[in-house]
């Protein structure tokens, strides 16, 4: 649910509350209920049931058996991953939900590019196979809109974003556009979980700061927790966890098919 949508709820309970007399509670989000999902029995077999440092130990080991790609290959698997679901011949962009053809990926203005949503700088794993082309992570991203966010880390507030309306950053922190919100979320925390430092890559955590630069974190967990509630996982990003599972990579987001487990370890 959208923050407009949750406002108006408000607004809408506010109003009826003083009609009849009530006093309404404060509105808190609620923690993602206990989901089932297909692959629980199989997959995820020795996952479930688990919470805390056990089950993220499970869940680096389920999803660390993983194929690798090419920083090249990852242009076509986006082509493919991020297709527009209303027009075949474009992709759709985050943190702008631009829809635009395929055919523009490169570096110039009114292209879009590779966008890290764990920035590479923090870990300096670059662009090689591994963190630097985990396609769970990597989307396509108006060049401009990408440059903007930077390496910076993500929370709440700042000014508007050019060319990525509902967007908003300041000098260290960037904020997507509420329809983006969760799918950052569930991808910052699924590198957290993936690279622990024991494959010859950074362990790459989650932490409080909006200030990590180069060191192997990214924050801010509070915020990224918010924000896996108040935007579930969407058939978007389910046709792509799909996808990059049976196609890329053999691996899945264990929180596009449990979101509940952000809560659950962190």
């Amino acid at each position: 649910m959208s923050v407009a949508r949750i406002r108006s709820w408000k607004v809408w309970a506010a109003v009826s509350a003083a009609v009849v007399g009530l006093t309404l509670p404060a509105v808190a989000a609620t923690p993602a209920a206990a989901t089932t999902h297909a692959y629980d029995d199989t997959y995820y077999e020795n996952a479930v049931g688990k919470t805390g440092t056990a089950l993220k130990s499970a869940l680096h080991t389920i999803i660390s058996d993983q194929d690798k790609i090419s920083y090249d290959a990852v242009w076509n698997a986006l082509k493919n991953l991020d297709q527009d679901p209303n027009n075949s011949s474009n992709v759709v962009l985050l943190y702008s939900g631009v829809s635009r053809s395929k055919n523009l990926n490169g570096g110039a203005v009114g292209d879009w590019n590779r966008e890290h949503t764990w920035a590479q700088s923090h870990g300096n794993f670059g662009t090689s196979a591994g963190p630097g082309t985990d396609l769970h992570h990597l989307r396509a991203c108006d060049v401009r809109v990408n440059s903007t966010r930077g390496n910076k880390d993500f929370d709440n507030g700042g000014s508007p974003v050019s060319g990525a309306p509902g967007s908003y950053t300041d000098a260290n922190s960037f904020e997507p556009r509420d329809a983006d919100k969760g799918d950052v979320a569930r991808m910052i925390l699924y590198m957290a979980v993936r690279y622990e430092g024991g494959d010859g890559w950074p362990n790459l955590e989650a932490n409080e700061s909006t200030s990590n630069g180069s060191v192997p974190y990214h924050g801010k967990l509070s915020v990224l927790k918010q924000w896996n509630e108040q935007d579930p996982p969407s058939a978007f990003e389910e046709r792509r966890n799909d996808l990059v599972y049976s196609t890329y990579q053999g691996n899945r987001n264990p929180f596009i098919d449990h979101p509940e487990w952000v809560e659950a370890i962190w």
